[in-house]
C-alpha cells in the first residue's frame, strides 16, 4: 500500500490541476509558516526589551491573515479535487464494468462495493490525505534549512531525531495495511451476501428461509464491526506513538536551547525562532500519520480502481456497421470459468434477415450462444461478427414504473406504437384491464405481472427496439398454447424486417424459420 499511486493522475488526468494548485499553496504555506517564527520571535523580543512593537505586530497580523487565506484556498482545492477524483473514478469503475462481459467479472459485489463505498472513501485520501503529504514534503525541509541557517545545534538534533517518525509511521502502516484489507474483504463480504440474499428473497420466503439469514447477515456483519474497531483501535494507538515521538524531540530542542540561553551562549532571537521552528519540522509529519489512517480505505480502494481500469480490456466482439444486419459465428469455442469441458465446441454460424431458430438439448449452450453473440461472453476461441443485437432473455427483467415508461425503454417510442406492440403480443385485453391502462404503475422485476405476461411485455420492447438483430431465449417458454401462436406470428412478422434468432423448443417457431441451427447435432448442421 503505497503512500502515493502515480497512477492516479493516469486514471484522472483532470485532477493534476488542483494538485499543482496544492502543491503551489503548501510551498506558500511552509513559508509563511517560517516567515511567523521570525515575526512571532520580534513581538516577544521586542517586549521583552521595550522597543517598538508596531513593525513586529503588522507583520505577524498580515502573515496570519496571509496564513488563514491559504488555509482556505487549500481547503476549497482540496475539497473540489477529492470531489472530482471520486467522481471520476466511479464513472471509469463503471464504464469499465459495463464494457466487459458480465462472464469476465467472478466477483461483481467486489466491484459493486469499488463504484459505491471504494470511490466514496477516495475523496478523504485526496481532500485531506494528500494536502497533508504535500506539506509533510515541504515545510520539513524548509525548516530544517532554516534551523541550519539560525543554529546549527538545533537543526542538528531535528535532523537526528526526525526520521524517527516516517520509520515508526511506515511500521505501523504496513500492520494498518493488513487490517485495512482485512476490513476492506469484510466489507465486499457483506455487500456480495446482502446482495446474494435480496436476490433470493423472493425463494427464501417461498420455502421459510427468510429468517435464517437474519443470523447470517448479523454473523457477517459482527466481522466487518470488528475489523473496523480494530483498524480505529490501531489508529488511535500509532496517532499516540507520533504525538509522544514528537513531543520528546521538541523537548529536547527546548532544554537544550533553554539550557544554552540560561549560560548565557545563545541570543534571545535565536533561541525563540529555533522553539518555533522545530514543532513545524515534526507537525506535517505528525497530521501525515492522521490523515493516513483516515484514508487508508481509500488507499486500498484506489489500488484496485486503477488496478481494475488498467487492467487492459480484451477487445470485444467484432461490430459490422451499416443497417445490413448479418451474424458470423466462426468455428466458436467456450469453456465456463471452472468447467471441466467447453460448453460449446467449434460452432459456427451465419444468418441475416429473417428468422433463425436454434434447437437443442437442455445444456447444449444456446443460451450461451446468444450471450456470446450479444457480447455478453467472450470466446475462448473463433470469431464473432455482430451489429449491435436486442436481447430477451427466458426470464426478463422489468423495472419498476408505469408500464408505457418500460415499453419506451431505450427506444422512446410514442403511446400509438406500444399499442400496436402490445395487440402485436396479444396482451391488449390484459393492458384494457388495468386500472390506468398504459400507465398501469408495474412493480420491481414485473411484479403484478404473471410470467407469461412479463414475457410477452419483454417481446413487445423487442418489437419496439431500434436494433437490426433481435436475439430470443425461448420467448415462449411461459405461453400457453393460444398466447404462444400470437406471439408466433409477432416474431415472423418481426423477422421480415430484423435478423431474428431465436432459441425453441417448440415445433411451431422452427417451422416458422428460415434456417435452423441444431446445437445437438455433432456436425452443427445448418440447413436453409
Amino acid at each position: 500500500m503505497r503512500p502515493f499511486d502515480p497512477r492516479l493522475f493516469r486514471t484522472v488526468p483532470e485532477a493534476r490541476g488542483p494538485f499543482v494548485l496544492l502543491a503551489a499553496v503548501g510551498a506558500a504555506g511552509g513559508a509563511a509558516t517560517i516567515a511567523t517564527a521570525f515575526a512571532l520571535t520580534g513581538v516577544v523580543v521586542a517586549i521583552a526589551r521595550h522597543t517598538d512593537l508596531s513593525r513586529p505586530l503588522t507583520w505577524l497580523a498580515v502573515l496570519f491573515v496571509a496564513r488563514g487565506l491559504l488555509a482556505a484556498v487549500t481547503e476549497y482545492a482540496a475539497a473540489h479535487a477529492g470531489a472530482r477524483v471520486s467522481t471520476s473514478l466511479r464513472r471509469h469503475v463503471l464504464t469499465a464494468w459495463t464494457s466487459r462481459p458480465p462472464s469476465d467479472e467472478a466477483d461483481p459485489s467486489r466491484r459493486l462495493t469499488l463504484a459505491t463505498a471504494g470511490c466514496t472513501s477516495v475523496e478523504p485520501y485526496v481532500a485531506r490525505y494528500l494536502p497533508a503529504l504535500i506539506a509533510a514534503a515541504v515545510v520539513p525541509l524548509a525548516a530544517i534549512v532554516t534551523l541550519a541557517l539560525v543554529d546549527w545545534a538545533s537543526a542538528l538534533v531535528v535532523v537526528l531525531t526526525l526520521p524517527l517518525l516516517p520509520l515508526f509511521a511506515a511500521l505501523i502502516g504496513r500492520t494498518t495495511a493488513e487490517q485495512t484489507q482485512r476490513r476492506w474483504r469484510s466489507l465486499a463480504d457483506l455487500a456480495g451476501h446482502f446482495l446474494d440474499v435480496v436476490r433470493g428473497l423472493p425463494t427464501l420466503v417461498n420455502y421459510g428461509r427468510a429468517e435464517k439469514q437474519l443470523t447470517t447477515i448479523a454473523a457477517v456483519s459482527d466481522r466487518h464491526r470488528l475489523a473496523t474497531m480494530g483498524t480505529l483501535r490501531l489508529a488511535f494507538m500509532s496517532t499516540g506513538a507520533l504525538e509522544l515521538l514528537a513531543t520528546i524531540s521538541v523537548a529536547i530542542v527546548a532544554v537544550l536551547n533553554g539550557v544554552r540561553l540560561a549560560h548565557g551562549s545563545m541570543p534571545l532571537d535565536t533561541a525563540m525562532v529555533a522553539i518555533l521552528l522545530a514543532p513545524e519540522a515534526y507537525w506535517p509529519i505528525r497530521r501525515v500519520g492522521q490523515e493516513f489512517h483516515s484514508a487508508a480505505d481509500g488507499v486500498t480502494a484506489l489500488e484496485e480502481i486503477t488496478s481494475f481500469a488498467e487492467s487492459g480490456d480484451p477487445a470485444p466482439p467484432q461490430r459490422c456497421p451499416g443497417p445490413d444486419a448479418r451474424i458470423v459465428v466462426d468455428d466458436v469455442t467456450y469453456s465456463y470459468p471452472g468447467a471441466g469441458r467447453p460448453v460449446l465446441t467449434g460452432v459456427s454460424l451465419r444468418a441475416g434477415p429473417g428468422l433463425t431458430a436454434i434447437t437443442g438439448a437442455s445444456g447444449a449452450g444456446k443460451t450461451t450462444l446468444l450471450e456470446l453473440i450479444a457480447g455478453l461472453r467472450r470466446p475462448d476461441a473463433g470469431t464473432i461478427t455482430a451489429p449491435a443485437c436486442h436481447l430477451v432473455t427466458q426470464r426478463p427483467f422489468l423495472p419498476t414504473g408505469p408500464l408505457s415508461r418500460i415499453l419506451a425503454l431505450g427506444n422512446g417510442s410514442g403511446a400509438e406504437e406500444q399499442r400496436a406492440a402490445i395487440r402485436a403480443v396479444g396482451l391488449e385485453s390484459v393492458v384494457a384491464g388495468l386500472d390506468q391502462g398504459l400507465d398501469s404503475i408495474v412493480g420491481d422485476d414485473g411484479f403484478g405481472l404473471s410470467a407469461g405476461q412479463r414475457a410477452r411485455v419483454a417481446l413487445a420492447r423487442a418489437l419496439l427496439a431500434p436494433e437490426s438483430v433481435i436475439l430470443l431465449d425461448e420467448p415462449t417458454a411461459h405461453l400457453d398454447d393460444a398466447s404462444a401462436t400470437i406471439a408466433h406470428r409477432a416474431i415472423a412478422q418481426l423477422a421480415t424486417r430484423r435478423c431474428v434468432i431465436a432459441v425453441t423448443h417448440r415445433d411451431e417457431l422452427v417451422a416458422e424459420a428460415a434456417t435452423h441451427v441444431d446445437l445437438a447435432s455433432v456436425a452443427q448442421e445448418v440447413r436453409a
